[in-house]
């Protein structure tokens, strides 16, 4: 095995946050994520025995165990997808008005760079109506999205013409170093987990591991958790685990809410999860010193992990999380040093499992 300490768990020039940069900056929302899902491919390559890409877009990532006979078969699933938006008609003076693609906050698109998936993808902004011409109640809220439009700069007969209802708009930010590990951009709920998925699958070269490991980058998360259903159905795991991002502190938020950053990743505990699965991680984690914090669940998490756990005659599922600020805005705000931490649990839980790990997942009342 390797050895505990992170450092160990690095090869010299491996680059994190080379990593994550490129993943944030990907454009895919729910929907249309085949760039982020060729690119995603394109980096677990290396690492696994193969690759493919069901009819929904879920990149299909498999590594055979080392085992001498059957190991189990576990799931990692990350989805891909981002919050983006989808433009519904155009106005005179060829001014965008548009609807949200997931859960959206409209405090948060104001004067907000846009990339408009068109033909070939043009830039715009959002606009509104300037505070100096807001009547005394309009100041006095936030701007609803159907108030809202998208300036590409164009004549309106050009953009008639190259920008129909239903093109697709994403934000664009370049992702930005914060002080120490942390840092800013688009799109980190839930490339980070993605950053996460891939750098686990590059621990696992130098990890020997009986299980079969299934790396899955998933669809339509923010959705309805549409890819994460149609892709455990067509793997059947013996377990599953779902890498998301949680809420980080920041002023405002209930204690009781959040979890540092810095400090490794929640791995959540309740109904949504499978308790003997959640305590091999918690175990794994104190036997290879890798910090973590415990998350009390009592229902639906909200995540992959409720349609994993459901799916077929059921999964045995966990859930870890990586803290996040600032969640569905174009300045997430994530510690590299989590999603570090994050690979490092997943991977040696991944070599802890042994072909007895097959059986046993049921809850057996007699």
């Amino acid at each position: 095995m390797l050895s505990s300490a992170s450092s160990r768990d690095a090869h010299p020039g491996h680059d994190l946050l080379a990593l994550l940069k490129e993943l944030s900056e990907l454009h895919g929302p729910s929907g249309r994520e085949e760039p982020v899902g060729r690119r995603v491919a394109a980096l677990l390559e290396p690492y696994c025995d193969s690759i493919r890409h069901d009819a929904l877009g879920n990149c299909i990532a498999f590594k055979q165990g080392t085992g001498p006979g059957p190991g189990p078969r576990i799931m990692l699933a990350a989805h891909m997808d981002e919050i983006g938006l989808i433009v519904t008609r155009v106005e005179e003076g060829g001014f965008l008005r548009f609807a949200g693609i997931g859960t959206l906050d409209p405090r948060a698109l104001v004067a907000q760079e846009v990339v408009v998936h068109a033909d070939a993808p043009l830039p715009g902004y959002i606009g509104v109506k300037p505070p100096h011409l807001l009547d005394a109640a309009e100041r006095e809220k936030a701007i609803p999205i159907e108030e809202m439009f998208i300036d590409v700069g164009m004549p309106e007969e050009e953009v008639r013409r190259r920008i129909p209802p239903g093109t697709f708009v994403t934000l664009r930010r370049d992702l930005t170093p914060l002080l120490g590990t942390r840092v800013a951009g688009k799109a980190l709920d839930n490339r980070a987990s993605v950053a996460a998925l891939v750098e686990t699958m590059r621990l696992l070269r130098r990890l020997h591991h009986a299980a079969d490991v299934y790396a899955v980058a998933t669809v339509q998360e923010e959705v309805g958790l549409r890819g994460a259903m149609v892709s455990t159905f067509g793997i059947v795991p013996d377990m599953a685990v779902a890498i998301d991002v949680g809420f980080a502190p920041q002023p405002g938020l209930p204690e009781d809410r959040v979890f540092p950053m810095g400090k490794g990743p929640a791995v959540a505990f309740g109904a949504n999860i499978h308790p003997r699965l959640f305590s091999m991680l918690v175990d794994v984690a104190k036997e290879n010193n890798i910090p973590h914090q415990i998350e009390p669940m009592p229902a639906a998490s909200g995540t992959d992990a409720w349609a994993m756990q459901v799916t077929a005659s059921g999964v045995p599922t966990a859930l870890v999380s990586i803290p996040l600020r600032y969640m569905h805005t174009s300045v997430e705000v994530v510690d590299l040093e989590d999603i570090r931490q994050t690979a490092r649990l997943l991977a040696h839980l991944v070599a802890s499992l042994t072909a007895a790990d097959r059986e046993g997942w049921r809850y057996d009342l007699t």
